[in-house]
């Protein structure tokens, strides 16, 4: 692993929020100011080919990157705010219903965050 990756690896992984590209590129620049936004996306696209990182994509907005560690994601339809949620296991209902193994799945429950549901209870 290269520098900027084990750098880059250590801001996702550490990181209580889903970062984009953009995000971990203004955080690493703090350390390394001569970097450049492409080195940031082609080293966290060779991070997430690895599988040593997982990308979270959700339509209409720019891709965020997690720690493996299993756990879902609630979306915020209104804001598209991410946020972990950890619901039971699905592995072992979703192979018994395909009858054979699969290589993962990804859960993200879409709702309106509390700071979105506050301010359309407040418009009323």
């Amino acid at each position: 692993m290269t520098t900027y990756e084990r750098e880059i690896y250590h801001i996702i992984t550490s990181s209580e929020k889903h970062l984009t590209v953009e995000e971990i590129y203004l955080e690493i620049k703090n350390q390394y100011p001569k970097i450049v936004l492409a080195t940031v996306y082609n080293n966290v696209n060779r991070l997430w080919k690895a599988g040593l990182i997982r990308k979270v994509s959700v339509e209409n907005m720019p891709d965020r990157y997690d720690r493996l560690t299993k756990h879902d994601h609630l979306v915020c339809q209104r804001c598209g705010k991410l946020a972990d949620i950890s619901f039971e296991d699905l592995t072992d209902s979703l192979r018994r219903q395909l009858g054979e193994d699969f290589l993962s799945y990804d859960l993200k429950v879409f709702y309106l965050c509390p700071e979105c549901r506050k301010r359309e209870q407040d418009r009323l």
